[in-house]
């Protein structure tokens, strides 16, 4: 598929019957765009403090590390896209540094299409075809002439297969750049900085797996997690949990997996292009 590479996952979802809640959105490696199907997008508490609570029926939003409040009353669906800041360029004419730390309505990023695709895919019969829809719309998109720095597009990926355990220094001498050169290049493009980029895959890498084994039924072991993920001690992940979801791990399980608890009827779907 033309998006193989660029866009990691469309996640589905269509709640129903469920309590009112909020959720948290957490910092992670992948850009995000939101297409609502039936309500719209309720942000109570965006990226960037200063902005007033707003509705939207499709977002953009860049890289982050403060989490993103979202408030539902009961009822959710829409197709959320996890795009990799290496697609920036080639998906929406800029670099993902231009949109690191903010969340914005979608037509200010995609234009015309942004209203037309999520029009189709509320049209659309099922899952499938909606992801066939995203699929065709966004790969006729495609600019390939917008390629991110070959140097830092290996230092983004040096510090994915590392999950953010690779110090900065290393990943430097291997992309043949002095550290500063590479930090400052990379906030450039990425929007944040090769340290700051690697806590967030390090601590996303956590908090998958915290929520993997919390879905499962078991009780995540955070002190295992956190030496497994490359963090010194539990401390040093509560510490970067605090930073990155204003909430201890214990906290955020609580929070968030109470509400899938009393979802009501749920209807997620994946796929990966």
């Amino acid at each position: 598929m033309a998006l193989r590479g660029l866009i990691a996952a469309y996640d589905g979802y269509r709640v129903r019957g469920a309590a009112p809640a909020r959720h948290l959105g957490l910092p992670s490696p992948f850009m995000t765009v939101i297409l609502t199907l039936d309500e719209p997008l309720d942000v109570v508490g965006h990226v960037d403090p200063r902005l007033p609570a707003d509705r939207y029926d499709a977002l953009v939003g860049g890289l982050h590390s403060t989490p993103v409040v979202i408030a539902h009353d009961g009822a959710q669906s829409g197709i959320q896209l996890r795009v990799s800041p290496l697609a920036s360029r080639a998906l929406f004419g800029m670099p993902a540094g231009e949109l690191a730390s903010v969340d914005v309505a979608a037509e200010q990023v995609l234009g015309a299409l942004a209203e037309e695709l999520r029009e189709q895919i509320a049209a659309a019969d099922g899952w499938r075809e909606r992801f066939a829809l995203i699929d065709a719309r966004l790969g006729a998109r495609l600019d390939r002439r917008g390629r991110v720095p070959p140097a830092v597009a290996q230092a983004w990926r040096l510090i994915l297969a590392g999950a953010g355990t690779i110090p900065v220094a290393t990943i430097a001498r291997e992309v043949g750049f002095s550290e500063r050169h590479l930090i400052n290049q990379f906030r450039r493009e990425i929007g944040l900085t090769p340290k700051r980029a690697s806590r967030v895959a390090r601590f996303d890498r956590a908090r998958r797996l915290l929520q993997a084994r919390q879905t499962a039924g078991v009780r995540p072991d955070i002190a295992r997690i956190a030496a497994g993920c490359g963090y010194s001690d539990q401390s040093h992940l509560v510490r970067d949990f605090r930073q990155f979801a204003g909430l201890s791990p214990s906290q955020w399980l609580r929070q968030e997996f109470g509400n899938v608890q009393d979802t009501g009827r749920a209807e997620p779907l994946r796929c990966d292009p």
